[in-house]
C-alpha cells in the first residue's frame, strides 16, 4: 500500500499517544469535544456556544484516532478508539458535541464499522451551529460576500452532512460561487499529500485549488477543518483571499467578531 514513510507514520503515532495529560471542563450531560486541537477550544466560545463552552474536553485521551487512516494504520484506531469511548463514558455524558469532522465520523462511521458500541449521542457541530444560528436569527446581519468552501478529507466519513454548509452560509448571507473543485470534486488541502507523495504534487494540488477559488470570484476561503486552515491560510492570504473558519464567519454575522482581513 502506498502511504507515508515509516518515520512520519511513527511520528504521528507518538505525537498522539495518551499520556494522562488532558483537560475536562464542567461536564454534565453534554461535553464539547475539542479533540486534540487547541484551536477548537477558542472556536467553541461566545454567544453561539454559551451553554456548552464550559463543558470542553481536550487531550489525546479524548482524541478520535481517525488521523491514522491517512497513514493506513487501522491497527492504531482499533487499539485506541475503545479507550476514547470509555473515557467519554466515564464522564457520564449523554451527548458529545464534536467540533471536528473526524471525531463525529469516528463515532458514527468507524466505530460501527468495527462493531464498537458508542454509549452516548454524537452531535455534529454544524448541526449544533445551524440550530443556534436559527435561534440567533434576529442578530444576524447578512455578510453579502462570496466564498469558496474548503471541504476537508475527513468529511468523507460523513458525506450526508455536506448540505449543512450551504444551509449555514445561506442563513448568514454568504454565496458559494460555482467552481470546479467543490463538493464531490473537491481537492485536499495538500499537506497529507506532502507527507505521502512529496512537495511537487502537494504544491500542484494547492495551486490548482486556490486558482479555482480566485477564478470563481471568491473573496473568502471558508474552512471546516483546523488542519486545512493551518495548511492553506497563509497561501490563500498571499493570493488575496481571506481565510476564515465557518464558526468565525457565523460570529462575524452576529457582530461578535470583526470581518477578517487578508
Amino acid at each position: 500500500m502506498f502511504t507515508a514513510p515509516r518515520p512520519i507514520t511513527n511520528q504521528w503515532i507518538n505525537m498522539t499517544q495518551m499520556q494522562d495529560k488532558y483537560m475536562v471542563g464542567e461536564v454534565k450531560d453534554k461535553a464539547l469535544s475539542c479533540c486534540y486541537i487547541p484551536a477548537l477550544g477558542a472556536l467553541g466560545t461566545g454567544e453561539i456556544f454559551k451553554d456548552v463552552a464550559s463543558a470542553g474536553v481536550f487531550g489525546a485521551e479524548f482524541m478520535c484516532p481517525a488521523v491514522h487512516t491517512h497513514f493506513a494504520r487501522m491497527s492504531v484506531i482499533k487499539d485506541r478508539l475503545p479507550v476514547v469511548i470509555e473515557n467519554f463514558q466515564r464522564l457520564g455524558v449523554k451527548e458529545v458535541i464534536c467540533m471536528h469532522d473526524e471525531c463525529y465520523g469516528t463515532f458514527t462511521s468507524i466505530a460501527s464499522a468495527y462493531g464498537m458500541e458508542v454509549p452516548f449521542k454524537p452531535v455534529y457541530y454544524m448541526d449544533f451551529l445551524l440550530e443556534r444560528m436559527k435561534e440567533l436569527k434576529g442578530k444576524i446581519k447578512p455578510l453579502n460576500i462570496k466564498a469558496a468552501y474548503q471541504r476537508p478529507c475527513s468529511n468523507r466519513l460523513i458525506p450526508d452532512k455536506l448540505p449543512l454548509v450551504k444551509k449555514i452560509l445561506n442563513l448568514i448571507g454568504v454565496k458559494l460561487p460555482k467552481r470546479v473543485y467543490q463538493d464531490e470534486n473537491c481537492l485536499c488541502c495538500g499537506e497529507i499529500i506532502r507527507s505521502v507523495s512529496g512537495y511537487k504534487l502537494a504544491d500542484d494540488v494547492q495551486k490548482r485549488n486556490i486558482d479555482d477559488m480566485l477564478e470563481a470570484g471568491a473573496e473568502y476561503c471558508v474552512f471546516n477543518c483546523p488542519a486545512c486552515q493551518s495548511s492553506l491560510s497563509e497561501k490563500v492570504s498571499k493570493r488575496g483571499l481571506k481565510p476564515v473558519h465557518i464558526i468565525d464567519l457565523c460570529k462575524m454575522a452576529i457582530g461578535e467578531k470583526e470581518r477578517e482581513v487578508a
